[in-house]
């Protein structure tokens, strides 16, 4: 039976390669002279440090034309509240979302069994494996999931015949 993967992943080492853009381009601009800014990066978490809040959304907003330019999609960044250190000084912590969360499956679940599509959809740990009888329903499942989610980066892999 013809399948394919619904998940949502983000390349690890295209985000550290942007933070480091990011770093070197912070260190050589004339308005964050003298400062402490910088993003320091473990596994999918990101943390933004600062002078203050201006300066902090500065950083955010070469991250993400940096993150763009590497096409990683900006969608998947989760910003958590700001939070100030020693004097004026503020970090941010920007996690970097990937896998399918449960709810969003099962809504994407919902989306494709009320488009009346004879597939079939499963969550399989992070993963929706929709498999169906022919190929062009597959295709049509695919153009419905990418109409109706467009609020989380989402790719189709595993397209098998």
């Amino acid at each position: 039976m013809p399948s394919f993967d619904i998940v949502s992943e983000v390349d690890k080492q295209e985000v550290r390669n942007a933070v480091d853009q990011v770093n070197k381009e912070v260190t050589t601009r004339f308005d964050f002279k003298g400062s402490d800014a910088r993003v320091e990066q473990t596994d999918y978490q990101l943390t933004v440090f600062a002078d203050d809040e201006f300066k902090l959304e500065q950083i955010l907003d070469i991250l993400r034309t940096r993150l763009t330019k590497r096409n990683v999609d900006v969608r998947c960044l989760e910003k958590d509240q700001v939070e100030k250190i020693s004097g004026n000084k503020v970090k941010q912590v920007v996690t970097v979302k990937t896998g399918l969360e449960t709810e969003l499956a099962k809504k994407i679940i919902k989306h494709i069994k009320d488009g009346k599509l004879k597939v079939q959809a499963s969550i399989q740990g992070d993963v929706v494996r929709v498999t169906g009888a022919k190929k062009d329903m597959l295709q049509e499942a695919i153009q419905m999931v990418k109409k109706t989610i467009d609020n989380f980066p989402l790719q189709f892999q595993n397209f098998r015949d």
